[in-house]
């Protein structure tokens, strides 16, 4: 139906309603003064001006099928002052005032023109929606966003869900019904309202939303055979990226019981801003992670080193498409960091001021099998960027370290440590401020457990878990980026910084949440313990006891304290670890890594 023929069918609908509001109200009053002239000029009168206010406020243009109590408001105003000049002009023209009939008449109007409009809607919500499969919704909320969400599913007649009630944990709204549907109780009683309402989806609606509160109303959740999703963020919405209605799933990074860190921006700006910066591993997770939240703080140049051409590649297509705009020259260089001579010759060639060094072997079983290149890539490819960093005078080196390097018991952990000395002696004979950065496991990482469990899953399972007591700590890859980015901010030069991760995820429970995530049953998909690997350990640690400085030097980020640096023997291990037995470098590395020096180590920096 075109716009012409909808207002001229409300035109003629509402000339009927009005006439009918008159005539209904002449039968009820029975008013026998009102004679023929005054009634037409009743009719003339009222009829004009209920079309003119009708075109003044709009109400021919509204969607009825979305009425609410802003239309009710309008209609109101129409039927008001179309009344009230009616009766003055009926006043002017024959000086009576038939009041009865005027107060019937009015009532009669309004109540005509809003039921007509408002039957529309009741038809949709009634028997459009019925006639049409809709999954009953569950809005978990009642604040703004909550009835934000349920206001676009009523009025989306696409949307395939349908809303049917909230849940709120704040017991002053419990029992009334906002925009027609009760709030039913709080978290504790979602089990019992999602099997006896039949609810098929489940919305939480609090932007807000701490995660440890999310991770307790997830359980309450997963507890039910419904669909669980949530509100998109909240800074997605405000910028348009996403509309109100795109829900999205609960995620493994929403249950972390953990704020994300935030950045001192104008910190980094000073050290990074219009200034050359390189970083190892550009193609990796954590690489790649690095180079999208240093180019938002527009460096003049960013050079992407590594080793796999089709990574780097991928990298910098992104990052040219993305940043285009900011005037930043992307620079890829593919090299290896073991060849000592490449990396003299990049550093030389870009100069850069800071250097983010996340290249490295980090899979724990297959670095057990080839120790020798754990010792190449972690140990040799480290010393061969430092030096370079050192000779070329570059400002700050950050190297991306593990909590697998305290107190390790894998051949991965033991050389990231023996690196961190190799970075550690560095700084104290360079003017180049040289730090690491030590984190946890690195959730969607490559090599991380969430894309294993995933396709597990994907596959049918069961999921693989090495022990049902196996504990770590995780983050996620832009928390892990954030962390290397500040670590460079903060540096004075030869420390150890550590992420507080708040508390170690079990995880067996990782997989558990995973598989809830994923719409299935645990019993449907199956655990599976497959014992402990060479060189795990069921639990990590960030620092040692006696690395520790209790203080935080930024929200979050603690500070360790440097243990003895064993040079020495690095550089004996160095020279003789191709012509030594796997078994044996793997007991030589592990003994050095863990080794205590005479005394008790000394910090070589102050805070």
């Amino acid at each position: 139906m075109t716009y012409r023929q909808r207002l001229s069918l409300f035109i003629l609908i509402d000339s009927c309603l009005v006439l009918a509001s008159l005539i209904i109200g002449l039968l009820i009053v029975k008013e026998t003064l009102v004679e023929m002239p005054s009634v037409l000029a009743i009719s003339a009168s009222i009829l004009l001006c209920h079309h003119l206010f009708s075109f003044k406020f709009h109400l021919y243009n509204k969607d009825w099928a979305y009425a609410s109590i802003g239309e009710l408001i309008i209609i109101l105003k129409v039927v008001a002052y179309t009344v009230l000049i009616t009766f003055i002009i009926h006043f002017i023209l024959f000086q009576s005032i038939p009041i009865n009939l005027f107060s019937i008449m009015g009532l009669l109007h309004f109540f005509f023109i809003g039921g007509s409009r408002f039957c529309w809607r009741v038809y949709r919500d009634e028997v459009m929606n019925k006639k049409q499969y809709k999954q009953r919704t569950l809005i978990i909320g009642a604040g703004s966003a909550g009835v934000m969400v349920a206001r676009q599913l009523l009025k989306s007649n696409d949307d395939h869900l349908i809303p049917v009630a909230f849940i709120d944990d704040d017991k002053l709204k419990h029992h009334f019904d906002i925009l027609g549907l009760p709030v039913v109780g709080g978290v504790d009683v979602l089990e019992k309202v999602v099997e006896r309402m039949g609810i098929n989806h489940i919305i939480i609606a609090i932007p807000s939303l701490n995660k440890t509160i999310l991770n307790k109303i997830f359980k309450e959740c997963a507890k039910t055979t419904a669909k669980t999703q949530i509100l998109p963020r909240l800074e997605d919405i405000i910028t348009g990226k996403v509309s109100v209605n795109q829900f999205r799933d609960v995620q493994v990074e929403d249950l972390l019981g953990r704020k994300p860190i935030q950045l001192d921006i104008e910190c980094i700006s000073e050290y990074i801003t219009n200034q050359t910066v390189l970083v190892s591993g550009a193609g990796g997770s954590i690489g790649s992670e690095i180079c999208r939240q240093i180019s938002q703080f527009k460096p003049k140049r960013l050079v992407l080193l590594g080793h796999g051409e089709n990574s780097i590649y991928s990298i910098h297509m992104e990052l040219e498409a993305n940043f285009k705009y900011r005037e930043i020259e992307f620079i890829t260089e593919i090299a290896d960091i073991q060849d000592e001579k490449k990396m003299l010759a990049v550093i030389s060639a870009h100069k850069p001021s800071v250097v983010y060094h996340a290249a490295a072997h980090k899979h724990v079983p297959l670095m057990e099998k080839n120790p020798e290149e754990a010792v190449k890539n972690n140990i040799i490819g480290t010393k061969n960027i430092a030096e370079a960093a050192h000779w070329e005078g570059v400002d700050a080196f950050v190297m991306v370290s593990t909590d697998k390097a305290v107190n390790p018991t894998s051949v991965m952990g033991a050389t990231k440590r023996l690196a961190e000395m190799v970075v550690q002696h560095m700084d104290t004979i360079s003017q180049t401020r040289f730090v690491a950065v030590r984190f946890g496991n690195v959730l969607g990482s490559r090599g991380s457990v969430i894309p294993l469990f995933k396709k597990q899953i994907e596959n049918g399972g069961p999921v693989t878990v090495t022990h049902p007591d196996m504990i770590r700590y995780f983050m996620t890859i832009p928390e892990a980026s954030r962390l290397v980015i500040q670590a460079g901010a903060l540096a004075k030069g030869g420390e150890i910084f550590v992420l507080d991760m708040g508390e170690p995820v079990k995880v067996v429970d990782l997989a558990k949440n995973l598989i809830k995530l994923s719409g299935y049953h645990i019993d449907d998909i199956g655990i599976e313990f497959t014992g402990i690997r060479p060189g795990e350990k069921l639990f990590e640690e960030l620092l040692k006891a006696d690395e520790v400085y209790e203080q935080q030097v930024y929200p979050n980020i603690y500070i360790g304290k440097s243990s003895h640096i064993f040079l020495d023997e690095i550089n004996e291990i160095l020279a003789l670890f191709e012509s030594v037995e796997k078994d044996v470098l793997r007991d030589i590395l592990l003994n050095l890594a863990n080794k205590k020096a005479e005394g008790n180590p000394q910090p070589v920096m102050t805070m």
